[in-house]
């Protein structure tokens, strides 16, 4: 693996996958806490984000302005080339522990 994501960078990109043209701060935010069960502060999500984007695997561009948001504009963000073949690369790794682990897993009913 090229570089090394920690879980939340994990959940923040695939939730950045899942929403596609709608990824942007807020939405993020309520896809994870929805999906997740957990509050996230919209803070943590800033700096994981600004992390991913030095990272390389994430890219952003500001969408247009709109009355609703006082004339201010949305970033929006996206998956780049690398942000995509890091998940790859762990979903890969995690696929081969599971299939290698299956026995030590098994749950006892």
């Amino acid at each position: 693996m090229k570089g090394y994501i920690g879980e939340f960078e994990e959940l923040v990109m695939l939730t950045v996958a899942v929403l596609g043209d709608d990824a942007y701060g807020v939405s993020i935010k309520e896809e994870l806490e929805s999906r997740a069960g957990r509050s996230i502060s919209i803070g943590a999500l800033h700096s994981t984000i600004a992390r991913l984007e030095e990272k390389g695997f994430l890219s952003s561009y500001l969408g247009g302005a709109t009355q609703e948001r006082g004339g201010r504009r949305k970033r929006y963000f996206q998956l780049t080339h690398a942000g995509k073949s890091s998940l790859h690369d762990i979903k890969n790794l995690r696929d081969d522990l599971w299939k290698k682990s299956k026995a030590n897993l098994a749950l006892d009913l």
